[in-house]
């Protein structure tokens, strides 16, 4: 077959605060090492031209960059209109434009719902992998949860293959929709540090860290509670906006550990302190996205060869063995403290841990990322060739 051409859309602006552009950036680099060409279409920042250097990454020659503004056409852009629905029009014309003179893409990939819903109405005759990182129709109010779920049922049965980022959330689909058909599972993944990996593991009760956003059900605000139960510990929080970091800040407990408020950071940085890091949290309560998440951070601790204590959660099992990490009951701090302790207290264990996890990643790089996804766009395309992936067996009940 001829090289493989992929569009891949993600209609917001790039570089993007949020652990999905970190994702996608290196997702479509790692495609890129394969040769695939890509169009990539994203919403361009003014004060970053190219958003893979904003991640320390070179952009290969075979992606081609296409950014797709969300304001008002000229006159009008200067008026402070932002819209998805601009984005779509800009590449609802590319799209045409390449399909008439034979340069249209192969196989697109979309990871946001109603784009995918979108592009399956208007060209029918592409094939769409999905990508699902979540459950759109879950949270939301009840008269927009239910056009969000028939947009996902359509899209999870029209698409020529679904990928998901965890088994539990394929399955979650498949239950919530009735759907049987098969989803590939492919979880994040991470880069190996460009830092040398360095640890004071007989002072691990000083190195304990958390990388993420600070949303309520990632347990943040456990772990901080945690903390008064810690004295003498000092706990590093990376990541959240300044209205949750005061938030925080509030809870925290007069006594006990010592706990620093980094807010965000360049992923570089991040980098640069897991690697010195001795005890990674991640204290996920459990329910809601939580049921599903592949979160990066998971990786990216196992990168740097830290320590993990996690919350006892499913999702996470499908990563980490049993003995690859201590495990503490969700939304409990003071179990969430004990683990802590015990992680710090047996720094040898902790050592241990740590390489074997980092050893473990190995296997959950952007390459092979790259070269799972890969494999499932191949099969997209080459059968769309025979005909065969338009319309795919449903499969429902």
């Amino acid at each position: 077959m001829q090289r493989l051409r992929l569009l891949y859309p993600f209609p917001e602006p790039l570089p993007l605060p949020k652990a999905r552009g970190i994702q996608v950036v290196n997702t479509i680099n790692a495609l890129a090492e394969f040769d695939v060409d890509i169009d990539f279409a994203y919403v361009p920042v003014d004060s970053s031209p190219d958003p893979f250097m904003h991640y320390g990454l070179s952009k290969r020659e075979c992606v081609h960059l296409l950014p797709l503004s969300r304001r008002l056409p000229c006159p009008f852009e200067r008026l402070s209109v932002r819209s998805g629905a601009l984005f779509l029009w800009r590449l609802d014309k590319w799209l045409k434009a390449a399909n008439a003179t034979g340069n249209g893409p192969h196989v697109i990939l979309v990871r946001h719902l109603k784009l995918a819903h979108a592009l399956l109405q208007r060209f029918p005759q592409l094939p769409l992998a999905y990508e699902a990182h979540e459950i759109f129709s879950e949270g939301a109010r009840s008269a927009k949860a239910q056009q969000l779920a028939r947009l996902e049922k359509e899209v999870l049965t029209r698409s020529a293959e679904v990928v998901v980022i965890s088994g539990a959330l394929g399955q979650l689909l498949q239950e919530r929709y009735g759907i049987t058909r098969a989803m590939t599972v492919i979880p994040s993944a991470t880069s190996l540090p460009l830092f040398p990996i360095d640890k004071d593991w007989t002072n691990a009760h000083r190195h304990v860290i958390y990388s993420g956003s600070l949303y309520n059900w990632k347990g943040a605000q456990d772990l901080v509670a945690a903390g008064q139960w810690l004295p003498g510990y000092q706990i590093t929080l990376i990541g959240g906006d300044p209205q949750s970091i005061q938030a925080l800040r509030e809870q925290a407990p007069r006594e006990g550990a010592k706990i620093e408020f980094c807010g965000h950071l360049s992923h570089s940085e991040v980098q640069r302190r897991l690697a010195s890091a001795c005890i990674a949290v991640l204290p996920n309560r459990a329910g809601s996205v939580s049921a599903f998440t592949s979160p990066l951070k998971l990786f990216e601790y196992m990168a740097s060869g830290c320590a993990i204590v996690a919350t006892d959660l499913p999702v996470f099992h499908e990563i980490l063995a049993k003995d690859d990490a201590i495990w503490a009951p969700s939304a409990d701090p003071k179990a969430l403290a004990d683990a802590i302790r015990a992680s710090a207290e047996t720094p040898g264990q902790g050592e241990r841990q740590g390489a074997r996890v980092r050893q473990q990643v190995e296997e959950f790089t952007w390459q092979g990322r790259g070269k799972r996804l890969l494999a499932v766009l191949t099969k997209v395309a080459e059968n769309s060739k025979m005909g065969s992936t338009t319309t795919p067996p449903t499969d429902s009940h």
